[in-house]
């Protein structure tokens, strides 16, 4: 029986899935592990490249992915005790990547952990700062104690690269009223549950994705939304939301070398982040707004 299931949503990830899988084969562990993988209709030939690697394949209909209910799917598949959540477009950094991730389990009072995001060689300026600020290299052990420290970034998990106790989530599960970041949503369950989060900058990850001003826009405000609707907005949470925008934004504006220098560089990314903050705000304050209007702001389709 294997000690270690990681599971891997997918779809249309052709170009991808086989750095992914290469570098999860590649881990140095004693423990034992089974891959598992869900295929949510690729038409590039996801599944045949997976096929080619000894994977549990699993396919669904593409209408049938749902972000916290497929991932619930995912982990009702696994037989580990632990669940390691990746994304197909995700490549662990290192042989040590699994072992950093689980070794934190040595505490019984940790549920979950998360590991660190490095951009890719593509990333944008934008990205890299948000990964930056997000994923740095200090461990964090979250605990209810350090609530009001962390502030913003307290509820923060990210399934492109965690792990979750089992018996944790029979217990908790992703929200499935969530549409999206149903990750911040079974954070808060796990947290509020009294049990511990760790980011572990050790269990490193390749992964980053661009985005368009209207992008960013459209994530912010759903963002922003679920942070109301689960609650998570108070004065702490905004403040220093707003103290680490700001400081970012002046950085990008006093840049003075390199890429972040240069003026098309510097005005594209305070752009993307004008975007941002635009959207988060709107988000929190949407019950202000006419339904039509915050369906063309919702990246998701929060209020079909």
């Amino acid at each position: 029986m294997p000690e270690i299931s990681i599971v891997i949503p997918a779809k249309d990830e052709a170009l991808n899935i086989r750095s992914c899988l290469d570098a999860v084969f590649s881990q140095v562990t004693s423990a034992e592990f089974e891959v598992i993988l869900v295929d949510s209709g690729s038409t590039d030939g996801t599944p045949e490249v997976v096929s080619s690697y000894p994977v549990r394949l699993y396919r669904i209909a593409p209408e049938e992915f749902h972000h916290a209910r497929t991932r619930n799917y995912l982990a009702s598949l696994a037989r580990g005790k632990y669940l390691v959540y990746l994304n197909a477009d995700a490549f662990p950094a290192s042989p040590n990547w699994l072992n950093s991730l689980i070794s934190n389990f040595s505490d019984s009072s940790v549920g979950a952990v998360y590991g660190r995001h490095l951009p890719k060689p593509d990333c944008n300026l934008e990205r890299q700062a948000v990964l930056a600020t997000m994923y740095g290299s200090e461990k964090i052990v979250k605990e209810r104690s350090r609530k009001q420290e962390l502030g913003y970034r307290y509820y923060h998990l990210s399934t492109v690269n965690a792990a979750i106790r089992k018996d944790v989530w029979e217990s908790t599960g992703f929200p499935e009223e969530l549409k999206i970041y149903e990750d911040v949503g079974i954070a808060k369950r796990i947290l509020d549950g009294n049990w511990k989060i760790v980011y572990e900058p050790s269990a490193v990850v390749y992964h980053s994705d661009n985005h368009t001003p209207n992008g960013l826009f459209k994530r912010y405000f759903d963002l922003g939304v679920v942070w109301k609707q689960l609650g998570m907005w108070d004065d702490t949470t905004q403040s220093l939301l707003f103290r680490d925008g700001w400081r970012l934004l002046r950085q990008k504006i006093n840049a003075k070398r390199g890429n972040e220098g240069r003026p098309s560089a510097r005005v594209s990314t305070i752009v993307q982040d004008m975007a941002k903050y635009a959207g988060l705000m709107l988000g929190k304050n949407e019950r202000l707004l006419p339904r039509i209007i915050k369906r063309r702001m919702s990246g998701v389709r929060l209020f079909d």
